[in-house]
């Protein structure tokens, strides 16, 4: 064990108390030493390094004693057949930064050490470490050197490569686990990402997210498209999710994707479409002037929110005298949509308020751009959709948020109960 200078090793003048209640007094005895001598707590041949060191060893020690079936020393191991052989060096990467290891041998050489196994050089605090980063956007190249300036570790960008290829492996089996056989409602959003496919230009990779029968939030799956997407290809979006187990699906909001009614209604004939109407203001400013803004949304704001869909139609029809020579555009986009744009209005507030836009899978893609931002572009699609899987992944690592959406989705899900009665059942986990 390495050591201070002038200062023995940590364990030769530190007596352990006796019982488990004593954990925070020994911890309090270690810190005090290493501060009274001048060692450091962290970083190289600091205490939390050689203790690290220390119970590593310690845990061979007993791993081999296990094995071999005796104590080290102990007259029972003589002419057992096989005994200690000494031990090799290795160094481990440890969130606390490189640590040198003595690893015990036997003669036969039968033994595998478990907490570190043979060919392993990281634990996996590391690779947790490395996939945190990674989902937050970082490149191979900045997370090796963030290691190196925070542990002291030095990581190779095709150590961190070989890491985050793992998740290739996760990433298939989630995207072909088994779903719920009903989900009140999907929502259906795209992230543009940077491929460099050539030449850089920009792909959509559709993010689709249920909320389910107890209110949790599921992401069902993530698909790369091309930007020219139609029903064919939303055709077989949803027939994988239907041999994934989806039977039925209430409602089913998005943003006018082209195809995608068709689609829906091959795939559930019973599922209402509703478009965002919040991504319909967006774009209804994409053809007004800035100005003019504030007063398009206070004159569209009766339409949205009127208590029936003859109520909406006389609304819009006073918006089209307003506006209608001057934004002719306009009118033509909520015309096109009205399809898709009126079914909310028949059912409750409650419904309304959480089906009427896509703010629901709003937090989640800032989520994914944020990390899509940061890398800037990608080699090629399935580097793309690692980086959306991963950011995926490392959503709501405390857990509150599922708590908050759970508890908001209560009284729309009651909402859902009856106005679609007999189809919202509860479903097995």
């Amino acid at each position: 064990m390495s050591e201070a200078a002038g200062s023995e090793p940590v364990e030769s003048s530190v007596q352990v108390p006796p019982g488990a209640a004593a954990d925070d007094q020994l911890i309090g005895m270690l810190v005090d030493r290493a501060r009274s001598e001048g060692l450091q707590l962290t970083g190289e041949g600091g205490l939390l390094q050689q203790l690290t060191k220390r119970v590593l060893e310690s845990a061979f020690e007993g791993e081999i004693t296990d094995h071999l079936g005796y104590e080290k020393h102990e007259a029972a191991g003589r002419g057992s057949g096989n005994s200690r052989n000494g031990t090799r060096a290795k160094t481990v990467l440890t969130d606390v930064g490189p640590v040198e290891v003595k690893v015990p041998r036997d003669v036969e050489g039968t033994f595998e050490p478990q907490i570190v196994r043979k060919r392993q050089r990281r634990l996996t605090g590391v690779d947790e470490m490395v996939l945190s980063l990674s989902a937050k956007g970082l490149t191979h190249g900045e997370i090796s050197a963030h290691l190196a300036e925070v542990y002291g570790a030095e990581v190779s960008k095709q150590t961190i490569s070989t890491i985050t290829d793992k998740v290739v492996e996760g990433m298939a089996e989630w995207a072909n686990r088994p779903l719920d056989r009903v989900y009140p409602v999907l929502f259906v959003d795209a992230i543009n990402v940077k491929i460099r496919d050539g030449q850089v230009a920009n792909r959509p990779v559709y993010v689709v997210m249920a909320v389910t029968v107890d209110g949790r939030r599921d992401i069902l799956g993530i698909w790369a498209g091309d930007g020219g997407e139609g029903a064919k290809f939303w055709l077989q979006v949803f027939t994988e999710l239907r041999n994934r187990g989806v039977a039925d699906v209430l409602m089913l909001v998005c943003d006018g994707l082209k195809g995608l009614p068709d689609a829906v209604a091959t795939a559930w004939p019973r599922t209402i479409v509703q478009t965002c109407i919040v991504h319909l203001l967006r774009n209804s400013f994409c053809y007004a002037a800035r100005q003019d803004w504030d007063k398009i949304a206070k004159a569209l704001k009766p339409v949205y929110t009127a208590p029936s869909e003859a109520a909406a139609a006389e609304r819009f029809s006073e918006f089209q005298e307003t506006w209608g020579a001057q934004y002719p555009a306009i009118i033509k986009l909520w015309e096109d949509a009205w399809a898709e744009f009126v079914p909310f209005l028949a059912f409750d507030v409650e419904i309304r308020r959480v089906i009427c836009s896509t703010n629901a899978i709003e937090s989640v893609n800032a989520r994914i751009r944020k990390a899509v931002r940061a890398r800037g572009h990608f080699p090629n699609e399935a580097a793309a959709l690692k980086c959306v899987y991963m950011a995926l992944m490392s959503l709501d690592p405390t857990g509150k948020g599922r708590k908050r959406w759970t508890m908001r989705w209560k009284a729309p899900l009651n909402a859902f109960q009856v106005a679609f009665e007999g189809r919202l059942t509860p479903t097995d986990h």
